[in-house]
């Protein structure tokens, strides 16, 4: 199921997460929770973060997997990759800029380092098994790689694949080998946790 959730800028923070968790809140009416897994890329990957984290906070019980793809828990500042890759394999910013653009629409009011925002600032004990996905060339492979880190130090049980010299979102060029690939581990991974 694809949750069609409210857009920045016309919505701001936590629009997109609300959305979100009243769609899953409508899904565990006929669903348990360890049949379900939530997931998503880039932007999506994100919400993903904000959303478990959101559910976590209300007590409401959490699915059975997470899977993160090319994602960021901390939206307050740019991991170094930004610094070398920008999206699509192009060359980044020469320095990082140590602080993300406080004017950028979805944040709206909210503090950054907000626990459902930025969910690395947050309590991650508990969150459900996850599967962090990235590649090489991604400008938000620092952000995907601090954020599982952030699980394992956690006790989450965790996950990370990068692969060699890909782009951003890489496994939405479905045809490619290593999409293909990348896809199977998704399949793997979900299959071994959710049902159990």
């Amino acid at each position: 199921m694809a949750v069609l959730y409210r857009l920045s800028p016309d919505a701001v923070f936590p629009a997109a997460v609300d959305d979100t968790v009243a769609v899953y809140k409508e899904l565990l009416k006929t669903y348990k929770p360890r049949n379900i897994a939530l997931y998503g890329t880039s932007a999506g990957a994100v919400l993903t973060g904000e959303v478990a984290a959101r559910l976590k906070q209300l007590g409401i019980p959490l699915p059975a997997a997470l899977g993160i793809f090319s994602g960021s828990g901390d939206l307050s500042q740019w991991g170094d990759s930004a610094a070398i890759f920008g999206l699509w394999g192009l060359s980044g910013p020469l320095s990082v800029p140590n602080k993300r653009d406080p004017s950028d629409p979805y944040l709206g009011s909210t503090n950054p380092r907000d626990p459902i925002l930025s969910p690395i600032y947050g309590d991650l004990k508990g969150m459900p098994p996850t599967f962090f996905l990235t590649s090489e060339r991604d400008l938000l492979l620092s952000e995907t790689v601090n954020f599982h880190r952030a699980f394992l130090h956690a006790g989450v049980e965790s996950q990370l694949v990068v692969f060699d010299a890909l782009p951003h979102a890489f496994w939405n060029q479905f045809k490619l080998p290593e999409s293909i690939e990348a896809d199977h581990m998704i399949a793997d991974f979900f299959d071994k946790h959710l049902g159990k």
